[in-house]
């Protein structure tokens, strides 16, 4: 954390930290979902694009159907890189606008018929998504070390005794 971001949480009230906080890990919950939203679109189309280039052995068109291939296009692979645990918000963000995101950068690719599409367009539509995942996670980054920052300066307030808990749980 940089020395003037230090001094900004250091001038706010306790409560206002609680808030910036609040705010910056939903805001990040909301970013995380349309992440997901665009990678899952990133690997459907991926899938599609990989049918094209090589067809699965001895499978015929029917057995290639995008739609019963969706479970192992969609699995997430085990991370080979540990981070520290976050805690995760296991719903949809607060509103529709994210999903409307992801779909509009699909631009006139459909999801439900990629047959229909030429390779360049499924291509573009990957690169579209690639380049906006990219501009979505720095802002999730972001939005990471804002609530870091602000749980730090709200334990350093509680350690050096600057806050204490009978306060919050209103005691005098």
């Amino acid at each position: 954390m940089d020395v003037s971001a230090v001094d900004e949480l250091a001038g706010l009230a306790l409560e206002d930290l609680r808030v910036l906080r609040r705010d910056a890990l939903e805001q990040e919950a909301d970013l995380s979902y349309l992440r997901r939203l665009l990678h899952g679109r990133m690997d459907i189309l991926r899938a599609e694009l990989e049918r094209r280039e090589v067809p699965l052995a001895g499978a015929s068109e029917a057995q290639c159907a995008l739609l019963d291939r969706l479970p192992a296009i969609l699995a997430d692979a085990p991370s080979a890189t540990r981070r520290p645990a976050r805690h995760l918000t296991l719903g949809p963000p607060r509103g529709e606008r994210y999903r409307l995101e992801a779909d509009a950068l699909m631009g006139d690719v459909q999801l439900a018929d990629l047959g229909a599409h030429a390779t360049a367009d499924l291509l573009a539509a990957v690169e579209r998504l690639a380049e906006h995942e990219r501009e979505v996670s720095g802002r999730r980054q972001a939005l990471q070390r804002t609530a870091d920052d602000c749980g730090a300066e709200i334990t350093r307030r509680y350690r050096e005794g600057e806050a204490r808990v009978e306060d919050l749980l209103g005691g005098s």
